[in-house]
């Protein structure tokens, strides 16, 4: 045989040999770098998820023997009052906070690229530090400014001639939802105010430059131009916020622990007391409660995916 030909042949053995190894490798910092995670997830995540389906058949407390119901807890969700009115709080909010949040976002960022205010590094540092705070934090910080005696928001409304008289916003069955909204809004706006930053950035200035000969304002600019082109950014950033908005309860638990008389009850909350309420633990009922939460979060899916559109207009 050729010497030409063997050193081809060592060549190509070398090669099979060198490709086999980067595959094993490739496999091996695959399974490091993921294993982990993934193993974390189906302990942590996944299968408390598939066992709280079979939970939703039990009458259990969480010590003592299960008795397997069928679908009694499913048939008493539907003679619980507690959950009608839950869900309805958790409707609003789902409404008015990721709404607002949305709206409140796209103006700050739409601001901060268009304008070029040289102060802008600045602010959007300003912007998302509540997202840096714990919700324990954010939570605690908007009960003192709610608070009747010495809150900020009473002192703010006094020094412009308003007394309302050492009101409490959280202790009044009319205020006490809505309130619950400013504080879901300001914790969550810097974090889409840097994303929506980044997605206005790739629109190309050419757009707006012949929006401005033509004589567009900057309304017309963000929700005839801007709002277009990112489209399928906000839609993912509604579905984040309503789903959020939906299944928490941290906020809640922490500012009114479902009061005053219920009037800020949600549905997670429901759940959380069901399952770890210090007089009362019903484990297959609120797991029942949380697979219809499941499915009604799919559903308000469909919704957002229906009336938002997935796609951005092309440019």
């Amino acid at each position: 045989m050729p010497k030409e030909a063997i050193e081809l042949k060592s060549t190509r053995v070398k090669t099979k040999v060198w490709r086999q190894q980067e595959s094993v490798q490739r496999m091996w910092f695959i399974m490091i770098a993921v294993g982990p995670c993934l193993l974390g997830y189906l302990l942590f995540t996944l299968y408390p998820n598939l066992m709280s389906v079979w939970y939703a058949f039990l009458n259990w407390d969480g010590l003592s023997p299960a008795k397997f119901v069928g679908l009694d807890n499913f048939k008493h969700m539907f003679q619980d009052p507690f959950i009608g009115r839950a869900i309805y709080h958790n409707i609003l909010l789902m409404i008015f906070a990721p709404g607002v949040t949305i709206l409140f976002s796209l103006v700050i960022a739409y601001l901060l690229v268009n304008k070029g205010y040289k102060e802008a590094a600045i602010y959007k540092i300003l912007f998302f530090v509540p997202n840096v705070l714990a919700i324990v934090v954010v939570t605690l910080l908007w009960a003192f400014i709610y608070d009747g005696s010495y809150g900020l928001l009473n002192g703010l409304l006094k020094t412009i001639g308003i007394d309302n008289q050492n009101f409490y916003w959280l202790g009044d069955k009319k205020t006490a939802l809505w309130s619950l909204i400013p504080p879901m809004v300001w914790s969550g706006v810097g974090l889409y105010v840097i994303i929506f930053m980044n997605a206005m950035r790739s629109i190309p200035s050419s757009l707006y430059e012949t929006a401005i000969i033509e004589g567009a304002n900057h309304s017309v600019r963000l929700f005839k131009i801007t709002l277009p082109l990112i489209m399928p950014i906000v839609r993912v950033s509604i579905i984040f916020l309503t789903l959020g908005v939906l299944k928490g309860f941290e906020m809640v638990l922490i500012m009114t622990n479902g009061g005053p008389a219920g009037s800020t009850d949600v549905i997670g909350l429901y759940i959380f007391k069901l399952a770890f309420g210090d007089s009362y633990r019903s484990y297959g009922y609120a797991s029942a409660i949380g697979l219809v939460l499941f499915v009604v979060l799919v559903f308000a899916k469909l919704i957002i995916d229906k009336f938002v559109p997935s796609e951005g207009n092309e440019y």
